[in-house]
């Protein structure tokens, strides 16, 4: 019986090493995965500086970066002078366009080049017409009809009346049928025209001025911008469609003259050119080719780095919920979400369409100029934009970028509760005063007046501009500016200010006194590995002791796992 009792004993002897290894490992085990992932978050959290320190891995998102500002800024002012060229080229076109075709034509009349009476209306009708037939002898320029085949496209002259019409305004009566109808006729280059009134012409064209509402000459020219050879470019092809109006909707007295000019860029059929503008062509082909593929290679680190940073929230989320069965909120959430990598991301891909736009109408296959433009133009702004994130990462550059972010929720909210008050003083504004005041003419005028009154900009101008046919309508205005200018700029604008400025305030207070942790920030701060420790290069060793973080054991840990 002894020797029984003597091995039972012994037997519960044996099983409490076996517990107690087993809890051990356990705990252990528990540990060293906790441990891991506030590594894994500090590495995330670091900035190139600190990673290279800490691992040795070497910033290349910041090498292409920088790269890439001084590439995509270079192509752009090399695009910009570029498309110059073209808008100068559209415009002095345009200006010569209105001298060869308008009769008595001067630079800066537009608003007020109308003619008065029927005989002008015929003789600038003629006018233009025989300018157009004798392009040829009068341009200095290298303007051609346009072409389809052998033959060139004709003018064509329409006019737009009501279907019937009897007015007699010396009895008050009338009799309209405001059904619109319009008469068109085709004049060929090749036609002259005989002198005289254009209705004794062979055109017997015959207007009913109480019924006329517009008079249009429709006709296209070609030609091509040689100025871009001096410049080592392609010369483009322009196809320039003319619209000349005699607009009498107002029937006022008044037939108001204006001709619109729409330049398309088309690829030249058939062009050689010799010397060395075909090198120079094909080294911006190269250089605009290193450029997508450096903004390809940004795209890809880039969009890694966001994956890593999903899949790390992923994985910490999983960890709060089965460790501490908490949530993570979504702040938390959103610190994995990197913006900077988001605004990047963007960029490159804008470059990136950019450029393959930009070679395309180097050799003359896409003649868009403005598409590409708008392309180029906002990646580069926000790759210049893109350089206040490593400026954060210093301190006294950090408090402004801080500001920005902290501020700009309640900067929206703001802005809304403005803009409502804003577009009410828009409405108001363009109902009364938009019949007396030419900055009130329209909508969006109007938004555009009051936005420069905001800001300081034309305030006697716009009172004194003020016309006082009606004196009710006089008075209302000084009571509606007034107490616009004063409350946007005394009271709205004071608010917007003292607004970011508590931000700021805040923001500083916080640097000097330390954050409010949220929970992942305090779940990282137990760990206080610093970046040259070493530790964070071994994280694929298999040794336990090594992959312990250098965060203090608590004594109740080590009661529990040794006693």
């Amino acid at each position: 019986m002894e020797d029984s009792e003597l091995i039972i004993n012994s037997s519960k002897d044996d099983e409490t090493p076996h517990i107690f290894k087993d809890t051990s490992t356990s705990a252990l085990e528990d540990q060293l995965e906790e441990d891991q992932l506030r590594r894994k978050l500090k590495f995330f959290f670091m900035n190139p500086c600190e990673k290279f320190r800490a691992r040795g891995r070497k910033p290349w998102k910041l090498g292409l970066q920088i790269l890439k500002i001084a590439m995509v800024t270079i192509q752009l002012v090399l695009f910009g002078l570029s498309n110059q060229m073209v808008v100068i080229f559209k415009e002095e076109n345009t200006v010569t366009f209105k001298h060869l075709f308008l009769k008595g034509y001067v630079d800066k009349i537009d608003d007020t080049y109308a003619v008065y009476t029927q005989a002008d209306v015929y003789d600038h009708i003629s006018f233009a017409i025989d300018r157009y037939l004798q392009l040829h002898n009068l341009s200095v320029g290298n303007h051609d009809y346009e072409r389809k085949g052998s033959d060139m496209t004709a003018m064509t002259v329409c006019q737009q009346f009501y279907k019937k019409g009897s007015i007699y305004p010396g009895n008050d009566t009338f009799d309209i049928d405001p059904h619109i109808v319009t008469d068109c006729f085709d004049i060929e280059p090749w036609e002259p025209l005989h002198n005289g009134a254009l209705s004794e012409s062979k055109l017997n064209m015959n207007i009913s001025f109480h019924r006329l509402l517009t008079v249009q000459l429709l006709f296209k020219l070609k030609a091509i911008n040689l100025q871009t050879v001096r410049h080592h470019e392609l010369p483009d092809c322009y196809e320039f469609s003319l619209s000349i109006t005699f607009d009498n909707k107002a029937h006022s007295g008044k037939i108001k003259i204006y001709l619109e000019n729409e330049a398309i860029i088309r690829e030249c059929e058939e062009w050689h050119v010799s010397g060395s503008l075909q090198r120079n062509t094909h080294y911006m082909m190269i250089f605009d080719t290193f450029i997508i593929l450096v903004c390809l290679s940004s795209l890809i680190l880039c969009t890694r780095s966001v994956v890593n940073g999903i899949r790390l929230q992923y994985e910490f989320v999983h960890f709060f919920l089965h460790r501490y069965n908490k949530h993570v909120t979504w702040t938390d959430r959103t610190e994995f979400l990197n913006g900077w990598y988001i605004v990047i991301i963007i960029t490159d891909i804008l470059t990136i369409i950019g450029s393959v736009l930009k070679m395309e109408i180097q050799v003359k296959s896409f003649t868009s100029y403005d598409v590409c433009s708008i392309l180029l133009g906002t990646s580069t702004m926000l790759v210049w934009v893109g350089v206040i994130r490593y400026l954060g990462f210093f301190q006294k550059y950090n408090l402004l970028i801080l500001t920005l972010r902290a501020a700009f929720p309640n900067v929206i909210r703001f802005c809304c509760c403005a803009a409502m008050i804003y577009l009410g003083y828009c409405f108001c504004g363009w109902i009364v005063l938009g019949p007396y005041h030419v900055k009130f003419r329209s909508l969006n005028m109007v938004a555009e007046c009051l936005f420069s009154l905001v800001n300081g900009d034309d305030m006697f101008e716009t009172f004194a501009a003020m016309q006082e046919k009606s004196h009710l309508v006089w008075l209302f205005s000084r009571l509606y500016l007034y107490s616009f200018i004063s409350l946007f700029i005394y009271m709205v604008l004071s608010l917007f200010i003292a607004l970011i400025t508590d931000t700021y305030d805040t923001i500083k207070h916080y640097q000097q006194d330390g954050f409010p942790e949220t929970e992942l920030h305090a779940f990282m701060s137990q760990c206080t590995d610093l970046p040259n420790s070493g530790r964070y290069r071994l994280e694929e060793d298999d040794q336990p002791v090594q992959m312990l973080c250098c965060c203090k054991q608590s004594d109740g840990l080590d009661d529990n796992l040794w006693t």
